[in-house]
C-alpha cells in the first residue's frame, strides 16, 4: 500500500522512456535504475491504490495490487526476449493493470492503463480472449440476447465519447457462424476493449489523472460488466 497521494507522474518519468528507448541495455537501465524507482515505479504504486480505490465504486469486486515484482497490478519493465527476434531487455511503455475474477489477471476482464513517453491511454475489456472464454464469446455473440445486449453496450459507449471498439482480428466469419449473421462484425473478434487514448504528458503528470481515467472508464464499465458476467457463466 502506498504511503503517499497520488500527485501524477513527474516529468522525469517521460525523459526516462525517452532515453530508454534510444538506450535500451542492461548497462544504461542499470546506471539509471533510481530514477525508474523514483519517476516511474513509486507513483505507480500511489496510483494503483488511489485508482483501484476509485474504481470499487464501479465495480466493486476489481482487483488491485500495489506489489512491483510483476505479480501485482504494475507490469514488470522487463520484456520477455525468449521467442522475439528483437532483443532489447527493457520495454519502453508501462502498464497497469486492475482486473475482476478469478485466474491469471492476463485472462480476465479489466481496467488497463498504459503509457509512454509520448501519454497515456485507457482500455477497458479483455485484450486476448482464452480458448473456453472465445467459444462462449462467439455463442454468446450469435445468441438474441446476449448478441443483442452487446450490440446495444457497443453502441452506448461509442455514443459517450471517442472510444474505439477494439480486437477485431479476423477477416472472415469462424467456421460453424452463419456469414451474414447480423452481428458478424462482432464475431470477427478474438478480444474485446474499448480504448481512450490521447491522454497527455501535462495530464500524466497532474494528481487529476486519477479522475481523468476513473471518467474513462465509468463510460466504459458496460462492456466490463458483459465480459465478466460471461467469463462467470464459463467458470461456473
Amino acid at each position: 500500500m502506498s504511503d503517499q497521494p497520488f500527485s501524477g507522474f513527474p516529468e522525469e518519468a517521460q525523459r526516462f522512456l525517452i532515453q530508454l528507448a534510444d538506450n535500451n541495455d542492461r548497462d544504461w537501465f542499470n546506471a539509471h535504475k533510481q530514477l525508474y524507482i523514483d519517476s516511474i515505479v513509486t507513483p505507480s504504486i500511489a496510483f494503483v491504490q488511489a485508482m483501484g480505490e476509485r474504481l470499487q465504486f464501479l465495480s466493486p469486486h476489481i482487483q488491485y495490487d500495489t506489489r512491483t515484482n510483476g505479480q501485482g497490478s504494475l507490469m514488470r519493465i522487463y520484456r520477455d526476449v525468449r521467442f522475439s527476434k528483437d532483443k532489447s531487455p527493457y520495454k519502453s511503455w508501462i502498464g497497469i493493470r486492475f482486473w475482476e475474477g478469478a485466474g491469471k489477471k492476463s485472462e480476465l476482464p479489466g481496467m488497463f492503463f498504459g503509457f509512454d513517453a509520448g501519454g497515456g491511454g485507457i482500455h477497458v475489456g479483455m485484450h486476448g480472449f482464452p480458448k473456453p472464454l472465445l467459444d462462449a464469446y462467439r455463442d454468446a455473440v450469435a445468441e438474441e440476447e446476449r448478441g443483442s445486449e452487446l450490440e446495444e453496450i457497443v453502441r452506448s459507449v461509442r455514443e459517450k465519447g471517442p472510444y474505439a471498439i477494439e480486437g477485431k482480428s479476423y477477416k472472415q466469419v469462424p467456421r460453424g457462424y452463419d456469414r451474414d449473421h447480423p452481428r458478424a462484425d462482432l464475431l470477427l473478434h478474438n478480444a474485446l476493449y474499448a480504448s481512450a487514448t490521447g491522454i497527455t504528458p501535462a495530464q500524466m503528470a497532474s494528481p487529476a489523472l486519477v479522475d481523468i481515467c476513473v471518467d474513462h472508464c465509468q463510460n466504459m464499465a458496460p462492456l466490463h460488466r458483459w465480459l465478466v458476467k460471461l467469463n462467470r457463466q464459463v467458470g461456473a
